[in-house]
């Protein structure tokens, strides 16, 4: 459905990125951050479906900055190498490639962005940093930047089961930002929206939390808000 493409970063690095283009007029444009696996199939499918919501969606390679075409699998040594390429990257410039992406799909309208798991943090930062309503699934990272002001809406969803971030953990993004809707996932762990990986998915929770993802994007996108 999408295409392959690239877009200039800050600096003038040039990174690949996915696009996927709605059937007709868009409702506003969204920028769909990997998890530390690259832009899978599974990454592609996600703003495939966005575009099917109405969408022009883009999922820009971050690990392009060290290694091109990554896309690993969802095992150990794939895990093990996405935190390798991650930290190589580092969050400041996933940032700017947000930035960049969505520059990219400006005439689109408003744009939003939606991370999971390492992405997660990225799109919480470029509600920060960059002022785009964002969506953030299980950022792992977050906690290390609950001190830093929105300046665009946002919204947490994380599994009850996830080991990887504590129940103290999300009550304090509550206590950081009230106004923030937390949504938790009971019975749900982390990655519990990853639906081709059936030791993580939890198709309750990545259904609830899609429709709740979309009801925000039509608000703060599509919507007069």
């Amino acid at each position: 459905m999408g295409e392959r493409l690239n877009i200039m970063t800050a600096g003038t690095h040039c990174i690949g990125a996915y696009l996927a283009k709605p059937a007709g007029k868009p409702k506003g444009g969204v920028v769909v951050v990997q998890e530390i696996f690259g832009v899978t199939p599974h990454i592609r499918a996600v703003a495939d479906r966005f575009a099917e919501a109405g969408y022009t969606a883009i999922a820009p390679a971050f690990f392009d900055y060290v290694e091109n075409d990554v896309e690993l699998g969802y095992d150990k040594t794939g895990m093990e190498r996405g935190k390798q390429l991650a930290m190589e990257v580092g969050l400041d410039r996933a940032a700017e490639a947000v930035a960049s992406a969505a520059e990219s799909i400006s005439s689109s309208g408003r744009i939003g962005v939606v991370g999971y798991c390492w992405g997660g943090t990225v799109a919480l930062l470029g509600a920060q940093r960059l002022g785009l309503p964002a969506v953030s699934y299980y950022g792992a990272r977050n906690t290390g930047f609950l001190d830093q002001p929105l300046q665009a809406p946002v919204v947490f969803h994380f599994g009850a089961n996830d080991r990887s971030i504590t129940a103290e953990a999300i009550e304090k993004h509550r206590k950081a930002w009230p106004d923030a809707p937390v949504y938790v996932y009971e019975g749900a762990g982390h990655a519990f929206n990853r639906d081709v990986d059936p030791t993580h998915y939890d198709e309750a929770a990545a259904k609830l939390a899609w429709q709740r993802t979309l009801a925000f994007f039509d608000q703060h996108l599509a919507g007069s808000a």
